[in-house]
């Protein structure tokens, strides 16, 4: 290539000229600057965006263009004068090319025949050599399969592995396995496309392991429901035998059944199911005997908790596991403190809700102390208030329609008998034992009930009259039955009298049948000499003071009771009484309290037989009333009567009779009686007096009658002189004080003011105390001296006939009536101002 020809410098001017004007400058700075860009386009071996952005941007284009124009034809001048310049060479260079164009032609043939040759005698060669390469190739897979072989066998068989374990059921190491495989043997496979398909079943499998430990905790649970009695009950038979108590209170019946058990549940993993079991005869009770020396725990195979825990924990999802299993706990736990329906009617279904409730919080505690967190103290001690709460509800409701104290007892036993065995795995059981002391008031109620039938048994069995025995056995059978003293008693010969009846020692027998009832319920309750003696008095109280009082009541009340057995109840009364003092000595000596404690409750019978025995005297003084009263109806008096018969009237006649046998009865008790009798003999024979003398006084003062005469009168007196000889007659020995006659003065004054016609005596001294009629009352002696002149009134035909004798008496009975209305009439207006 010829030479380029050298560039000029460009025609600079020179500086040293002189500037004409401002015009040539400015296009003198224009023609710089255009060729200032145009040597750029020339040079640049870049973009030429920036140099000609400059040039469209300026505002002398047309400038540009014409100095570029220029620029162009000064380079087509010199490429024109270049090519003249080299012409010759080039002319000479294309006629050396046609001769070498010859030569090369040759050439190419001898190499053509080369190549051919060469091909030919290579064939063979090249067919060993594709032979050689294909070997090698093939030995190479061998080798990349062999080394492949030997990274995936050792994934392939842990992944048999794996499948065996799952089959198994065998998740702790097949966790393991999937562990290894995942993080050790898949990364080294990752180019195969079977390590992909085994990572993405990973997850599948965990969750199969997750499910198949899951469905296996829900067994647990379901069968853990189902055997939770029988923990408890072997639970509370080993606390039975360390607290010295009678473990039969814990078993409950229970008979041989067939049992046949459930098919097994399919393999979750395989599908396959084993072959169902043949059915068992089997007695549970001697299952129970069987275990009894197993603790409670080696009952359960706790490890489906423990596996899905640690499986649980493993994958990360420890604390759902922990959810779901509290949630279910405390589910199971409500229904174990459900109380099965009409428990209170069964003591074994008593027995069966304890053992549920035992066994159940004997698995929590298994749980808590075999398991980290899966359960916690809190979590236990809220479960078990929970559970407090439930089962005080369930036994104060189940218990208060119990009725039969046995039942109480055996409940109060299990209670015990609950604390202790779950006092032992730490529970506090305060507030369960506070419970025994609320039923201690039902039991007490259920047993005042049951007394009340006792003594009205006893009561109506009673018959009221002394005991007799013929033998010192029999005399030796009383007196150890019921405490009395009695020298006299003693110092008697065979056949011996006692004071009382039957019921005494039967009452007093159960009474102390009763406080040892009471004693019973105290047992084993930890309570000090001093608790159980104030609470066997105060329960002994109520029943001696309600029950025994309220019956008692009861039977002084029965109209069928005679006048004797009254008495014999009022006589019984007074041994009863007595024998309070040793029913506080029984209770001392079985309760160990001190007996001459200033805290000590005393018994209250002693007021309540004093009652009873007051009450008996009543009736006794009512029941000779009403038999007087059955005497005075039969009284018929002809209050129109002329004359007197001359003789008592029959009725009164009869009454005194019965009076007389009624209260020789008294006088005729052995000695022993007398001192018992004595106050209440007299008693009755003054309220009989008196009551005679109001009778007799009603008959005088009855509105009924309008009219009577002296004769009837002087009859009537007949009838009181036969009761005032009654009772001056000292019907009951050492009564001959002139109180019983005092009975009559009332009645006997009316009668002689009356009969004597003494009426200037009466009204002169009416208003002194020392007046020999002082008892008769103004509006009685008008009353019948009314009844006197109406009878009077019926002679007025006769009247005129009278003599003056009979006028005279007339004129009086006129002025004693207008006094006496002046009496009445003047003690009306006295009371009134």
């Amino acid at each position: 290539m010829a030479e380029a020809t050298p560039k000029k410098p460009p025609d600079w001017k020179h500086i040293t000229e002189p500037i004409h004007d401002a015009e040539s400058l400015k296009q003198e700075s224009i023609n710089a600057n255009h060729d200032h860009l145009i040597t750029e386009i020339e040079t640049s071996d870049g973009p030429l965006g920036t140099t000609l952005r400059a040039v469209y941007e300026g505002k002398e284009l047309s400038k540009f263009r014409i100095r570029l124009d220029d620029k162009i034809r000064n380079h087509d001048r010199e490429i024109e004068r270049m090519c003249n310049f080299h012409y010759q060479g080039f002319i000479d260079s294309i006629r050396e090319l046609l001769t070498v164009r010859q030569d090369a032609a040759k050439l190419k043939d001898e190499v053509q025949q080369v190549d051919q040759h060469l091909q030919e005698s290579c064939v063979p060669l090249m067919t060993k050599g594709e032979e050689l390469v294909k070997c090698r190739r093939i030995q190479g897979n061998i080798a990349t399969a062999v080394e492949s072989l030997n990274l995936c066998l050792p994934v392939l068989e842990m992944y048999r592995k794996l499948q065996e374990q799952m089959t198994s059921r065998r998740f702790y190491p097949a966790l393991k396995t999937l562990e290894q495989l995942e993080h050790t043997y898949l990364p080294r496979v990752n180019s195969h496309w079977f390590a992909q398909t085994m990572a993405d079943d990973i997850p599948k499998q965990r969750e199969s392991i997750k499910e198949a430990s899951m469905s296996d905790l829900k067994d647990f649970l379901e069968n853990i429901r189902k055997h939770s009695g029988k923990i408890g009950e072997v639970a509370m038979l080993h606390a039975a035998e360390q607290n010295n108590m009678d473990p039969a209170i814990v078993k409950a019946t229970r008979k041989k059944t067939k049992k046949r058990r459930a098919p097994p549940p399919p393999n979750p993993f395989t599908g396959e199911v084993d072959a169902p079991p043949p059915p068992v005869i089997q007695d549970e009770e001697d299952e129970i005997e069987d275990s009894a020396e197993l603790s409670a725990q080696d009952l359960i195979d706790f490890s489906p908790v423990y596996r899905c825990l640690h499986i649980y924990s493993v994958l990360g999802d420890r604390e759902r596991f922990e959810t779901y299993y509290r949630k279910q706990r405390w589910k199971q736990a409500r229904l174990s403190l459900q109380p099965p329906s009409n428990m209170h009617e069964s003591l074994d279904s008593f027995k069966r809700y304890f053992h549920d409730i035992v066994g159940f919080f004997v698995v929590e505690d298994h749980i808590l102390n075999t398991t980290q967190g899966l359960v916690n103290r809190a979590y236990i001690d809220e479960l078990w208030e929970m559970a407090v709460s439930k089962l005080a509800a369930s036994l104060r409701t189940n218990t208060v329609q119990c009725k039969d104290t046995s039942m109480l007892l055996d409940v109060k036993n299990l209670i015990i008998l609950f604390c202790h065995t779950l006092r032992g795995y730490g529970f506090s059981v305060g507030h369960v034992l506070e419970l025994l002391l609320e039923m201690r008031d039902q039991y007490n109620d259920v047993l005042t009930r049951q007394w009340v039938d006792i003594f009205n048994e006893i009561f109506s069995e009673d018959n009221y009259t002394p005991i007799y025995v013929e033998s010192i056995e029999e005399y030796t059978a009383i007196v150890t039955q019921f405490p009395i003293q009695d020298e006299n008693l003693e110092r008697e010969s065979f056949p011996k009298r006692f004071p009382f009846s039957q019921f005494v020692p039967d009452v007093y027998n159960q009474v102390k049948a009763y406080i040892n009832a009471c004693l019973k319920y105290s047992a084993d309750l930890h309570l000090s000499h001093t608790e159980i003696d104030d609470m066997i008095r105060k329960s002994t109280n109520l029943l001696l003071t309600r029950t025994l009082g309220s019956c008692l009541s009861s039977l002084i009340k029965k109209p069928s009771l005679t006048l004797l057995q009254l008495i014999q109840i009022s006589i019984n009364m007074n041994y009863l009484e007595k024998s309070c003092l040793y029913l506080e000595e029984y209770i001392s000596s079985i309760t160990g309290a001190q007996n001459d404690s200033v805290h000590m409750a005393r018994l209250h019978g002693t007021t309540m037989f004093k009652d009873a025995k007051s009450d008996a005297e009543e009736h006794i003084y009512k029941q000779l009333n009403l038999k007087i009263d059955e005497f005075m109806d039969l009284a018929s008096y002809d209050w129109l009567l002329p004359e007197a018969k001359g003789h008592a009237s029959g009725y009164v006649i009869d009454l005194v009779a019965f009076l007389q046998s009624t209260f020789m009865s008294f006088t005729n008790l052995p000695d022993i009686y007398l001192h018992l009798l004595e106050k209440v003999a007299k008693t009755a024979c003054m309220s009989a007096c008196k009551h005679i003398a109001n009778s007799l006084k009603e008959f005088l003062l009855d509105n009924e009658i309008r009219q009577l005469t002296m004769g009837s009168l002087q009859q009537f007196n007949l009838d009181l002189i036969q009761c005032e000889q009654f009772a001056a007659s000292e019907p009951i020995p050492g009564a001959n004080d002139g109180n019983l006659t005092l009975a009559f003065a009332g009645i006997r004054q009316l009668l002689d003011l009356f009969l004597n016609w003494d009426w200037s005596l009466y009204l002169a001294d009416y208003g002194q105390t020392n007046s020999k009629y002082v008892r008769v009352q103004p509006q009685v002696a008008l009353s019948l001296l009314e009844k006197l002149h109406n009878a009077d009134k019926k002679k007025n035909t006769i009247f005129g006939s009278l003599n003056k004798k009979e006028r005279d008496k007339k004129k009086l009975l006129d002025t004693v009536l207008k006094q006496l209305r002046g009496l009445v009439n003047g003690s009306t207006q006295q009371i009134q101002g």
